[in-house]
């Protein structure tokens, strides 16, 4: 038996395919990807021709079906003009309805469809022809259930089928001796392009769910995967530093005043940012938003900050509007959160890449706005910053993003003196978003 040799990715025939499969595969996605009723077929496509393709494909049917429909009426089944044309019109262009609204396009072909079976009934031109479906009707109408099927529901689905079926069979009933059995063939044919196009659109919709389950997945392992590095690494270091800091006064006799003064201070500031690990380690660890019902910082501790920085070097002032002290109660919390952190980073930098400069945090506001302003100076002294090298920078992208999220705006950069200044406004009323 002779064996079959299959193609393989570099052969020119797969190459020179390559683009057709890659089409019918963004087609198929888009086809079985639901959308929003009052939404355009196709409407969640990537591609701009996939998305306007059910409005070519609606046009084309209209365009050859108005036209032969009313010579049909009017020659076959001598049906007056005006009249074969309004049918016609009523029977095809509902199509274009039909890429947004199927199920209302639907009510009018159908009705329209009715009429004109009556219509053919009572003209002189029905012996022997078809009745009480004409050929044009059957294919406008399986058209229609295409589009009919990758929108509606189960339920509606089963209704549209059946009063499908109902009519043909009531007109069936009423003139037996004109129908050829097309009743029949439209009812059948019908209910297989529903089911066809209902079983597609359900198993896009399993495929979707089954996506968003895996990501939902994926974003907790990599949550859980975070959390325990956060643990094993950044808690396990903290709780060491404030170890040691709580013990130093103990372990090294006659330790002047001021060093046992800083050595509190270090652990403060250890336990202060343990705390503040484990509540972002809840976070991490929980499916929902039980991690957010812990308390967050926010701008009543600023002053914190400053006195941490100050311990840490830095000589840095702090000045709060008092309108703002009055109304603290009334900031939003992402805003509050948002310009705590802001403050909170500019002062890490301070402390890193300027340490010892003058510093100076403003926090104002009027009526739709808060203004968050931390200046430095040059720094005083030649003393090599903290950290080495240019730093990654994704402190100021992390300010960006944060005062993106609550619509305000950001401005940074260096002085003329050499220091650096981190500008922040953010809204405190819907009014004030940009």
């Amino acid at each position: 038996m002779k064996k079959t040799r299959s193609l393989g990715a570099d052969h020119p025939v797969v190459r020179m395919l390559a683009p057709v499969r890659g089409v019918m595969q963004s087609f198929g996605t888009a086809l079985a990807t639901p959308t929003e009723p009052g939404a355009p077929l196709l409407a969640e496509a990537r591609t701009r021709w996939l998305r306007l393709l059910p409005y070519g494909v609606a046009f084309a049917f209209v365009a050859s079906l108005l036209p032969s429909t009313i010579a049909v009426l009017m020659n076959d089944y001598q049906v007056n003009g005006g009249l074969a044309g309004a049918l016609a019109t009523a029977q095809s262009a509902p199509l274009l309805l039909a890429v947004t609204r199927p199920l209302q396009a639907w009510w009018i072909i159908g009705t329209a469809d009715v009429v004109g079976a009556l219509v053919m009934l009572a003209a002189d031109g029905l012996d022997g022809r078809p009745w009480p479906w004409t050929p044009p009707v059957v294919i406008g109408y399986l058209a229609l259930m295409l589009a009919l099927g990758l929108r509606e529901s189960r339920r509606a689905l089963l209704g549209v089928w059946l009063v499908t079926g109902a009519a043909g069979f009531v007109l069936n009933a009423v003139a037996p001796e004109n129908t050829g059995g097309i009743h029949v063939l439209l009812f059948v044919l019908s209910g297989v392009a529903l089911l066809v196009m209902a079983t597609l659109r359900e198993r896009g919709d399993a495929e979707r769910r089954s996506a968003a389950e895996r990501a939902r997945s994926t974003l907790l392992e990599e949550r859980a995967r975070i959390a325990r590095e956060l643990h094993d690494i950044v808690a396990h270091h903290m709780s060491v530093i404030t170890v040691q800091a709580d013990s130093a006064p103990y372990r090294i006799p006659d330790l002047p005043e001021a060093a046992r003064e800083e050595f509190t201070s270090i652990a403060a500031s250890a336990r202060e940012s343990l705390a503040e690990m484990r509540r972002l380690l809840v976070v991490l660890r929980s499916e929902g938003a039980e991690g957010e019902r812990a308390p967050q910082p926010g701008l009543g501790w600023v002053q914190q900050l400053i006195e941490a920085t100050v311990r840490a070097g830095v000589p840095a002032q702090l000045s709060f509007s008092a309108e703002l002290a009055a109304r603290l109660g009334d900031v939003p919390q992402a805003v509050d959160l948002s310009a705590y952190r802001i403050v909170q980073e500019a002062l890490a930098n301070v402390v890193r890449h300027a340490p010892g400069a003058e510093t100076r945090v403003s926090v104002t506001s009027d009526d739709d706005w808060l203004t968050v302003l931390v200046v430095n100076g040059p720094v005083a002294a030649r003393t090599s910053p903290l950290e080495g090298g240019t730093g990654t920078g994704h402190g100021l992208v992390g300010m960006r993003e944060r005062v993106r999220l609550t619509g305000g705006t950001l401005d940074t950069g260096p002085l003329p003196d050499g220091g650096f200044r981190v500008a922040a406004r953010l809204p405190l009323t819907s009014k004030g978003t940009l």
